[in-house]
């Protein structure tokens, strides 16, 4: 890498730790500065997922409390998101760099849509939700969820938070948790297939796992001096524009 590759990532992470602390979005900002320093699109992804990974295990420190307490659902959950996961992930180490170019901007399309509508869909479901969904219909939901993370995982904590909402875990703090545990099941096995796959390009990856640790604690520090909702304007902004520019 040059030094203007090297500054674009550690930036590029910087800003994805960012938001990634207050409103979610950071692979809007990691995936396209690794394609835009010659990363293949295969590798660009599967190293941004390992460059952001360590945001959602240590997020579980905070959350010791609320996880004991839906440990059971964790349990049940478990089974789907592992499997899922590995999924998703072996797809992705076999999809051509051809094949996934043309997906990109599908996949950003998808992720923005869904970073988007994510507050107004999970009230939706709040509101409209009826019963209990059956144990099968859960596993299924789960997998495919899975699936999607492990394969592309930008928007999946909104995903995750739709899901939870959708089973009755209404209280925001412990869909969270649940959310940011489920988040690491999935981004530990597929960065374990994406790196058996050797398909990680860790010099970049180092770079924006460097800027994100930074993003990640200045996001927590003044996240009460940040306005979530200017920042998730921002962010969806720069959604359609990649979608728009890839397209």
């Amino acid at each position: 890498m040059d030094l203007n590759s090297f500054a674009l990532l550690i930036v590029a992470g910087l800003i994805g730790g960012l938001c990634n602390a207050v409103a979610g979005g950071g692979t809007f900002f990691t995936f396209p500065a690794l394609l835009a320093v010659g990363v293949p699109p295969i590798v660009a992804n599967a190293t941004s997922a390992i460059s952001i990974w360590p945001g959602h295990a240590t997020s579980l420190l905070g959350y010791r409390e609320e996880l004991a307490r839906h440990a059971s659902r964790l349990k049940s959950s478990a089974p789907a998101f592992v499997i899922g996961a590995a999924i998703g992930a072996a797809l992705l180490a076999v999809t051509g760099n051809g094949v996934f170019r043309q997906l990109i901007p599908w996949l950003l399309l998808v992720a923005t849509l869904l970073f988007a509508i994510g507050p107004n869909l999970r009230s939706w479901i709040y509101t409209n939700r009826s019963g209990t969904l059956p144990k099968p219909v859960i596993f299924l939901i789960d997998l495919v969820v899975a699936i999607y993370g492990g394969y592309f995982g930008a928007g999946l904590g909104i995903l995750l938070m739709a899901v939870l909402t959708l089973i009755g875990l209404s209280d925001v703090n412990e869909a969270n948790a649940v959310k940011n545990a489920l988040a690491t099941i999935v981004s530990t096995l597929a960065v374990a297939v994406f790196i058996a796959s050797g398909i990680i390009a860790w010099g970049p990856g180092a770079a924006v796992l460097a800027g994100a640790i930074v993003g990640g604690y200045l996001g927590a520090r003044f996240a009460r001096w940040i306005n979530p909702k200017i920042l998730r304007g921002i962010i969806i902004a720069v959604g359609l524009g990649l979608t728009w520019f890839y397209f």
